[in-house]
């Protein structure tokens, strides 16, 4: 037995690619002398002694990795419970492969993961009995369709947060250690396992609040159906009629959709069978049809849309034998056009309930069971939290109120009666973000349209056509207003456009999904359409949005002028489908920006589309006064510094072009001296003379033209 020593600092010296590969998923690393030393190789499982013993999976160390070092993370620390400079003892481990092993983990994530989920995220790790693991699957390799779908699946149910997610190991047969593999029977601590699916008796009434809260009338509507399945078969052939069970329960990741239906089949004493559709399809399909032979009264079938192709036409038959059989299959998706269709005819699919996104109210309601069990403040607003949180799912408020819960204890260590504050949750929600938002959510700034110098027209019309139907929807519907569906705003670069956006997302009102009009074109055939309907889809799950499509006339150029193929004409034809199409744009308002009103496509500009067109002018006089002050919030200026009569100097500067000058200037006193405490009329004069106006007069004076031929 050799000794080495671990030092975090640096394990932390490897590659970005290892320290990837490596987070939170049981591997160490040791140069290729101690392995050979050792007579180990890569892939076996070894023995680690610190203050307590835990076992992992021994990898080569990159080159130039040291001799002397043990290269490790966190979580591996915390198991052996060491701190930094400790050291290790490791030898190589003759372990077996687990016949069962049970973890524990946060209610929300028993709930909300199946069994077999937790198989592959565990699988091929070397667990010890009250070792910490997390859900990262060791193997991620890119090419692998299983795991890439199992982190899909893992971040449909419990949030973007599911990475961060600690469990812990409390039981495994035949001894304290030993490596997962598909023949391992993985459990929670609850009693649900693999190859047992059976749904357990719920602990406590919250965990079934927790899956029926802001899903209720999704819940009866279940509820009746199956019930009318299982025990009314003499009505039915009182009528001469009869009824399929195969249900399709689309919604937003995160949602609840599988506890929904566990929730649904307790309430019945009817037991669940849960597969995993990504599974079924990596299997033959002789194997896929032995795990429908061992299913009982209701089949869950999480993520079905991974069923395609020939596996489709095989489930179909499968499913059809299964109803015939007087069972239920219910299944679930986030992604309802990617199902095939022929799954969703008559005698199979025939059934389709809807999940939308919870409104305010199920928000409140989510929170309170969530927060029931957390020592809150006096402080806290739940009714706020809920209003500032649109498109949040359950999975994401289970998040949010996670982070918060972690902010306090990071806040009041040591403290006495530690709680839960209305700050925590501030903090909480600059970065938890809702899972609906995908990669195109707008970074969030601390301004609002109050911060937004001068631009009172402007403002209005932006808080009319944008704010108001995102905040009062029903006030529109009770006086039989439609809403504006898209508003334009245009006028010369560096006057405020985007910035009167971010302002309104400061507001916190509404999701805000920011594209690049380019971002959405590609070379390939349908693709930009396809990202077209997927932004729009994006939005819809996370209405209220706002969809945010700076320079647009990039996007959406006049049709039948481009020498691209076609790809923006199909583009253009895709996005007035979108705005002004047969399905209804509800509570989703587009916002365009552009310095070329005049490239874009007319028919984008008509009422029912981008039909608020409101021209950001460069500011005057008065404006640029108002422009410096609110850059300045943050600047110590010196007494002698005039803002009032720097605006009126400042002629042809835009918005960007003060905010710069101000910036300029705090840098002049930064060369004069590194301890300056303010800026002087002398700094602003230096900046005065690096800085110079961005504004084209001809481009101004063509956009004030085209304004005024507008009116």
């Amino acid at each position: 037995m050799t000794l080495y020593p671990r030092w975090v600092t640096l394990a932390l010296t490897a590659s970005l690619r290892s320290a990837a590969l490596d987070a939170r998923r049981g591997i160490v690393r040791l140069h290729a002398d101690v392995l050979s030393a050792l007579g180990l190789r890569p892939g076996d499982p070894i023995r680690l002694v610190g203050r307590r013993e835990t076992a992992g999976v021994v990898a080569l160390a990159e080159a130039g990795a040291s001799r002397a070092l043990l290269y490790a993370d966190d979580l591996m620390l915390g198991n052996l419970g060491l701190r930094d400079g400790a050291e290790v003892s490791i030898e190589p481990l003759e372990v077996a492969a687990a016949r069962r092993v049970t973890v524990a983990g946060p209610r929300e994530i028993m709930v909300s993961v199946s069994p077999e989920m937790l198989r592959l995220a565990l699988l091929g790790k070397v667990v010890t009995v009250g070792d910490d693991v997390s859900l990262l699957p060791q193997d991620v390799t890119p090419g692998d369709p299983v795991l890439a779908a199992a982190r899909r699946s893992l971040s449909n149910s419990v949030g973007l947060g599911w990475t961060t997610v600690l469990l812990t190991v409390t039981g495994a047969e035949p001894g304290e250690t030993g490596m997962v593999t598909t023949d391992t029977v993985v459990g929670w601590q609850d009693g649900t396992a693999t190859h047992s699916t059976e749904l357990p008796e719920p602990q406590g009434a919250s965990a079934q609040e927790i899956e029926l809260a802001g899903l209720r009338q999704q819940a009866q509507q279940l509820t009746e159906l199956l019930d009318l399945g299982f025990n009314h078969h003499e009505v039915l052939e009182s009528l001469g009629t009869d009824v399929s069970l195969g249900v399709l329960i689309s919604g937003p990741a995160g949602s609840g959709k599988s506890t929904l239906v566990k929730a649904v089949a307790h309430t019945l004493g009817a037991k669940v069978t849960s597969l995993w559709a990504p599974e079924l399809a990596a299997m033959s399909p002789n194997d896929a049809l032995a795990r429908f032979q061992k299913t009982h009264q209701v089949v869950l079938i999480s993520d079905v849309d991974a069923l395609e192709g020939p596996l489709a036409k095989v489930f179909r038959s499968v499913l059809a034998a299964q109803l015939d059989a007087g069972k239920a299959v219910v299944c679930t998706t986030s992604r309802p056009e990617e199902i095939d269709v022929a799954l969703r005819g008559p005698g199979l699919l025939e059934h389709e309930i809807s999940i939308p996104l919870p409104d305010t109210a199920g928000r409140r309601e989510l929170l309170a069971v969530l927060t029931r069990g957390v020592a809150l403040a006096e402080d806290v607003q739940l009714d706020d939290i809920a209003g500032r949180t649109p498109g949040f799912v359950a999975a994401d408020l289970s998040a949010l109120t996670r982070e918060a819960g972690v902010r306090a204890a990071l806040r009041v260590r040591g403290g006495a009666d530690p709680s839960v504050t209305q700050a925590d949750f501030e903090a909480a929600l600059e970065v938890v973000r809702p899972t609906s938002m995908g990669q195109s959510t707008l970074e969030l700034a601390k301004v609002t349209l109050d911060d937004v110098g001068d631009m009172a027209d402007v403002k209005q019309v932006l808080t009319e056509s944008v704010l108001w139907p995102l905040t009062y929807p029903d006030t529109f519907a009770r006086l039989g207003v439609e809403a504006p569906r898209g508003v334009l705003l245009y006028g010369p670069p560096g006057c405020g456009k985007t910035y009167l956006v971010k302002a309104i997302a400061g507001t916190g009102k509404a999701n805000v999904l920011s594209v690049k009009g380019a971002e959405l074109l590609s070379k390939w055939v349908g693709e930009s359409e396809r990202a077209v309907r997927d932004l729009f889809r994006r939005a819809h799950e996370a209405a209220p949005a706002l969809i945010f499509l700076d320079e647009v006339d990039a996007l959406a150029p006049a049709r039948g002028q481009s020498t691209d193929g076609g790809t923006t004409d199909r583009v253009v034809a895709a996005l007035l489908t979108e705005l002004d199409g047969v399905e209804a744009l509800r509570n989703v308002v587009v916002i365009g920006a552009t310095n070329r009103p005049d490239l874009i496509d007319p028919a984008m500009l008509r009422p029912g589309r981008l039909e608020r067109m409101v021209y950001v002018p460069p500011p005057d006089g008065t404006a640029r006064t108002a422009i410096l002050r609110a850059a300045a919030t943050s600047i110590p200026l010196a007494d002698d510094v005039d803002l009032a009569a720097l605006g009126e100097d400042l002629e042809g500067f835009s918005s960007a072009d003060c905010a710069a000058l101000l910036r300029e200037a705090a840098l002049a006193a930064m060369r004069e001296s590194l301890d300056a405490a303010s800026v002087t009329a002398a700094h602003v004069a230096t900046a005065r003379e690096n800085v110079r106006p961005s504004l084209d007069p001809a481009q101004v004076a063509a956009l004030a033209a085209y304004a005024e031929s507008r009116r």
